[in-house]
């Protein structure tokens, strides 16, 4: 009886500590839906009011009115550039995955090693060599830039990928081949339908970064047409020194309402992808 009392000491504390975390988290983003529920004269007030004393909506209202931020234009911007990117992105890591997994060939360990050290490297290093390159292929001003360097993979995904490739059994695929089945044919056919999970990590991870990237499309893209709903946050802090916070939080709650709709509906699987990710060396 005093055994169980004692193991059971340390998990309420654990369940403490780990509601107490969550609330740390949770407590911007309700601050945030707060501010966008109050009126203007509400937002500034000293001390602060944690919740509207009258909620409203009109900030909500004066998002999808507004000159300075295009709220579906920029959504559609950003949902463009996110699927082209994630549709690329998947096709890319998980083909150099497989040629790392499972295909033989000399110097492939090397290889891997030299992928994985790209990781290493900041992107500010290579942002200015990188945007040499694009402005030689006349791509600046365009979306280009955004979206084709992801159909070459990134080393994380292709190293998440490539665990979970090492755990599928080499029976299935050996089976497939003495069915006839091409190397194109096990990797599309065998290998793909069983890297559900695995896929649904990497495509959420890749999503929520293009949704929530604001250095890319700072760097690359000229008009205010062509703004994603990250840069057009910013462009609507930034267009005047009176900046409407409760409009600009609005404007932020609608941006972020979408990635937290994708992740809860996506759960399921993304805990599942987490949890069957193998380790193997």
């Amino acid at each position: 009886m005093l055994g169980g009392r004692t193991k059971l000491v340390p998990r309420v504390v654990l369940h403490l500590v780990l509601i107490a975390v969550a609330i740390l988290f949770v407590l911007p983003l309700v601050w945030m839906v707060s501010v966008s529920l109050k009126p203007s004269e509400e937002v500034l007030q000293f001390p602060p009011v944690f919740f509207p004393q009258a909620p409203q909506t009109d900030a909500y209202g004066e998002v999808f009115q507004s000159e300075s931020f295009d709220y579906l234009l920029y959504a559609r911007n950003t949902l463009l550039v996110a699927v082209l990117s994630l549709v690329g992105m998947l096709l890319g890591s998980s083909i150099a995955a497989y040629g790392f997994a499972r295909i033989p060939f000399r110097g492939r360990g090397l290889m891997f090693v030299i992928c994985l050290a790209t990781m290493m490297i900041p992107f500010p290093v290579i942002m200015v060599p990188t945007y040499m390159v694009f402005k030689h292929l006349g791509w600046i001003g365009t979306f280009k830039p955004l979206w084709v360097p992801a159909w070459f993979g990134s080393a994380f995904n292709i190293f998440l990928l490539r665990q979970f490739f090492m755990t599928i059994p080499k029976e299935l695929e050996e089976s497939a081949r003495i069915d006839g089945c091409t190397t194109w044919g096990v990797f599309w056919r065998i290998v793909m339908p069983l890297s559900k999970p695995a896929l649904a990590v990497v495509a959420l991870f890749h999503f929520l970064a293009v949704w929530n990237d604001l250095l890319g499309p700072l760097i690359y893209l000229s008009h205010q047409h062509q703004f994603t709903l990250a840069l057009g946050l910013q462009f609507l802090q930034s267009k005047s020194g009176d900046t409407p916070w409760n409009q600009l939080m609005a404007a932020t709650v609608l941006t972020v309402l979408p990635v937290l709709l994708l992740f809860f509906l996506a759960q399921r699987t993304f805990i599942r992808g987490i949890a069957t990710t193998g380790i193997k060396g």
